[in-house]
């Protein structure tokens, strides 16, 4: 097991990793109910305060009456119906939408705005998750290697060392560059156009989504009232594939820093040198390389 050493003491780096791991958690909890919980009492408020509103403007209803129309609304948004406009909508399990909906499977990002109400459709998903989901990592994992290929192709253009890191800076800075204006900039806009949002609603939806995460509160092609070109989503889907290959390299690399970072800041001046040669003596002793 792998162990840091602070002035002359191991620390079990893997019990560090934990414990910061979770109380980054139980911060994220906190500043989230901090600011999301007080919003969410107003909004509950305000949804039976017009409840009430209805059903003294409507008097031939009665509550219970009301409560079993807002659970049929309920059902079907969970089914993938919007309430809004009539049964004129175009269809969620249309080619581009099923499609669409193929590509957040084996991404895993879920947004659960919509998800296969038969049984058939059910145990499908589960057999296609099952092999498309690793098929898509491979995907990535392959996409990913040929990007650094090309990397590294750039840096045996330069033979001198000093040069090499140069390129090598240069060539990193084109790619996160290049990848945040194709991926988190310029999408943001064209959703804000197509969608109606704000460019702040949209780079949140770029981001969650690329991240995987899928909240589902946001989801393009979705408004009954717009009309979407027929590959709208299916154009999504595969700008999702390669910024997700994208995103993953970055956040790679953010771990890689991170780890990096962390592992010097546990090391004064002078003492990372002593615990080199500690780890030397013992060939037993696990090792974690610390850059000088």
């Amino acid at each position: 097991m792998s162990h840091l050493v602070v002035r002359g003491r191991r620390i079990n780096w893997t019990l560090v990793l934990v414990l910061g791991y979770l109380f980054y958690l139980l911060l994220g909890a906190m500043v989230f109910q901090l600011l999301e919980k007080q919003a969410e009492a107003q909004c509950r408020d305000q949804f039976q305060l017009e409840k009430l509103k209805f059903l003294q403007n409507y008097t031939c209803l009665d509550k219970q009456a009301l409560e079993q129309f807002v659970q049929v609304i309920l059902e079907a948004w969970e089914k993938g119906v919007n309430p809004e406009g009539n049964s004129t909508n175009p269809s969620n399990w249309d080619f581009s939408n099923s499609f669409f909906f193929a590509g957040t499977v084996v991404t895993t990002i879920g947004y659960g705005n919509l998800a296969p109400s038969t049984v058939a459709g059910q145990v499908f998903c589960v057999f296609y998750a099952l092999f498309g989901v690793p098929l898509n990592l491979a995907f990535l994992n392959q996409l990913g290697k040929g990007l650094n290929a090309h990397l590294i192709t750039l840096e045996r253009w330069v033979h001198k060392p000093g040069r090499a890191r140069v390129v090598q800076t240069l060539a990193l800075a084109l790619f996160l560059t290049a990848g945040t204006l194709l991926f988190l900039v310029f999408p943001p806009m064209i959703f804000s156009y197509v969608e109606g949002w704000s460019y702040g609603e949209g780079f949140y939806f770029t981001f969650i989504t690329l991240s995987t995460i899928g909240f589902g509160d946001y989801v393009v092609g979705t408004d009954p009232n717009k009309h979407y070109i027929s590959m709208y989503r299916s154009l999504a889907a595969i700008w999702i594939v390669f910024g997700l290959a994208w995103l993953a390299l970055v956040f790679n690399l953010g771990a890689d820093l991170m780890e990096k970072f962390l592992q010097l800041n546990w090391h004064k001046p002078g003492t990372a040198e002593e615990a080199i040669t500690k780890m030397e003596d013992d060939p037993d002793q696990p090792r974690i390389h610390i850059p000088s």
